[in-house]
């Protein structure tokens, strides 16, 4: 199994949108795309399960991974990703920004984020963090802030197909404050690092 990962610094996102499993559905996906531009976020980071909407789900509403791409693409130089477990070398192929980082580190004062997919690394498989830390993944496709063993593990859901009676949405990340937002803008759970 390969791993590699994406290192953003301290210096490189004032706001950040993170969002997960969109799994190809085009009329999700420009509801984020409208949420990003709304929120006037530095950039967007998706963890994973862009196109493909996997074997265990039902097609999405709007699944056109085609016009995903496109629409993915006209904010190439803005978006971050992590490779969820539907992502492919293939993907990678139509999509002009990385797509196969198996996690992204992203510092925020003196903790750390392990933003990841979630299929290797999640609550029951943590990555080597510290107390406090914080890990960040989708996958699951339920909206979570919770204390795990001393690190707080946060999901933002999934934009396409929410489970377990979570909303569709995203979370932005502005300075030390984790705030969950729908599709639409409504914010329902929030999060402040140190607070």
């Amino acid at each position: 199994m390969r791993f590699g990962g994406l290192i953003i610094g301290k210096d490189d996102i004032m706001k950040l949108l993170v969002a997960s499993d969109i799994h190809g559905s085009a009329t999700y996906c420009q509801m984020l795309l409208d949420a990003y531009k709304r929120e006037a976020a530095d950039r967007m980071l998706l963890l994973g399960d862009v196109l493909y909407h996997g074997p265990r789900n039902d097609l999405p509403d709007g699944y056109a991974p085609k016009e995903v791409i496109k629409m993915l693409n006209e904010y190439k130089n803005e978006i971050y990703c992590v490779r969820g477990n539907c992502e492919a070398e293939v993907d990678q192929m139509v999509l002009e920004f990385p797509v196969l980082a198996d996690y992204a580190l992203i510092p925020i004062g003196e903790k750390m984020i392990y933003a990841t997919h979630g299929h290797i690394f999640n609550k029951d498989n943590l990555p080597p963090m510290k107390s406090g830390d914080i890990l960040l993944h989708g996958h699951t496709h339920v909206t979570a802030c919770e204390d795990v063993n001393g690190i707080i593990y946060m999901n933002p859901g999934s934009v396409s197909i929410p489970k377990e009676n979570t909303k569709r949405g995203y979370i932005i990340i502005n300075g030390n404050t984790f705030i969950w937002k729908t599709l639409g803008g409504e914010e329902y759970m929030s999060y402040t690092v140190g607070g």
